[in-house]
Formats: C-alpha cells, structure tokens, sequence
C-alpha cells in the first residue's frame, strides 16, 4: 500500500544518512519490526537478487477478520536499482487454497499475509518474498510529519462519498488525512480502478518528496511510527539497500502495472460473493513476466 511504500522508504532514506557518518550502526536496529506474525511468514529470503514486497493496507490492524484495503507488490532489482509497482484488483475472482473460488482481498482476511501469498502465487505465478502490513493511521501521521505542506494533487472533480470528508475539483494541497481519503475514494467514474490510479500517483509524488530530505531530525519520530503501525519482516539490511538507492535517486521514475489489464477480464456478479472480476490469469501471468523482465 502506498503507506507501506512511504514509510519504510522515508525510513531507509534517514537510516542511510546516519550510516553515511557512523558506518556500520545501523546493525545495531537489526529487525526492530519485526512481529510474532513473521514467523509464519514463508515468503524465500534472498535478497541477493531481485526482491518483490507485499505492501497492504488496512483499517483494522490486527483483527483477524478485517481484510486489506489495498494490495500491492513493490519489486526492487539490486543490479538495476530500479523500483517498479504492481497493483493487484482486490476483487479479482481467485483460487484461494483451502477456501475455494473467493475475491483476493478475502485471503488476508482467512489467513494472514502469508495466505495471501500463496493465493498471489497459485493464481498469477508470482513470487512474493516479504511484506508489510500498514495501518491507514501510520500513513497519515507519516504524511503530516514528512510533509508538513502537504502533497499537490489535481482532483478532477468533487470528492466525499465514503470519506469522511469533502475534497473540492481542482488543484488541491492535501495533508494525511486528505490525501487519505483522496487515494481512498471509491464512488468515481472509474470505480475502483480509479482508486488504483490515484495510489500509484501519490507513491510516485510521495517517493519524489523522500528524496528531497536533506537531515534525519524528524527520524526518532519515524522510527515510532514503525514500530506502532507497520508490520512486516523486512530487515534493517534489505531496507537499508533499497533507501539508498532511493536517496541517490538511481531508482529513477517508478513503473507501475494494474493487474489485470484492460480488456483481461469481466464483470460478473455471484451469490454470497457480490461483484467480482474473472480474470484471464494465463495472460496477465505474461504481462507481470514481461513488465518485471522489461528493464529498458
């Protein structure tokens, strides 16, 4: 999730910074978010080569029913240095094991993100090898304590249903909150494709606002924000490689991908289970393969 996304390269950005002038002290933050959920976490730990990263969000952080908000996959090449973004539909109609026919986003909440995992990899033959859940909370405070003067967004028209709040058509400045339930909004022309839209352009314009930091002042503060909204089972190390190259800017602009793609799939409506998207799998198992393979 976009939260994900900020938050933890926001915080590697400042770590490296540190490690610039005390070389080799960030071992002493080895794993400090690590949670009891890690454990169960299979996902292959080899960040020797390229590294995909499961990134929710989520209101109910914890409760074992809630399911996840959004879902997406941050891929990072080591020899490349570049980033790209997968956002999966969370109304894809998939296979989940154990579960039977069920949308995706239903995965997090029957097992965790290590379920999830499974389900991504039976259905579209993707490799996931950590992840990070993110409490929408985390991202607003992330928000206000990077951003103080907001993000600049163009809202194409006015905004309200289901957010709490009312975002008027135009260029707008928007704070955590705001830009919260700007990438939130689902009752647009689009639906909730244009949710997904809305969140790879924040990431992008909140990945171009990291790299600008120039002290890691506001880091303590960071580094509890972390440890009171974020769980995943990245480690210190793999965060520290991926920041630096966020803070030399060699990631260069981030791609992104909507899975599945236009014209891949249908509409259709099913008892018990509401709207779903049947997806032609095969194929967007080809678009990821040539997308994560393409690095021209």
């Amino acid at each position: 999730m976009i939260g994900a996304l900020l938050i933890l390269a926001i915080f590697t950005v400042g770590l490296f910074t540190i490690y610039q002038y005390i070389e080799g002290t960030y071992q002493a933050f080895n794993q400090p978010f690590k949670k009891a959920e890690a454990e169960s976490f299979q996902g292959e730990k080899n960040t020797q080569e390229e590294v995909n990263v499961l990134l929710l969000g989520s209101d109910s952080r914890g409760e074992k029913a809630a399911r996840t908000d959004s879902i997406m996959v941050a891929h990072y090449n080591p020899q490349t240095h570049k980033v790209k973004l997968i956002s999966l539909m969370r109304d894809m109609y998939v296979n989940i094991p154990g579960h039977g026919q069920q949308k995706l986003n239903a995965a997090y909440s029957f097992g965790g993100p290590e379920l999830l995992r499974e389900t991504i990899k039976m259905n579209l033959g993707l490799d996931i090898h950590h992840y990070a859940v993110v409490d929408f909370k985390g991202f607003v405070k992330a928000v206000d304590l990077l951003v103080p003067n907001g993000i600049q967004v163009d809202i194409p028209y006015e905004m309200s249903d289901g957010i709490g709040m009312t975002l008027e058509q135009g260029t707008q400045q928007l704070h955590g909150e705001e830009l919260l339930g700007y990438v939130r909004f689902r009752q647009d022309r689009l639906s909730d494709f244009g949710r997904v839209q809305r969140q790879q352009e924040v990431v992008s314009k909140l990945k171009d606002e990291a790299i600008t930091l120039n002290s890691v002042a506001k880091l303590p503060e960071l580094l509890d924000l972390l440890g009171s909204y974020v769980d995943t089972d990245l480690e210190t190390s793999t965060l520290l490689t991926i920041g630096k190259d966020i803070l030399t800017n060699e990631t260069g602009e981030i791609q992104t991908i909507r899975i599945p793609e236009d014209g891949s799939f249908e509409n259709e409506r099913y008892d018990g289970v509401g709207e779903v998207l049947e997806v032609d799998f095969d194929r967007n198992k080809d678009v990821l393969e040539k997308f994560l393979g393409d690095e021209n």
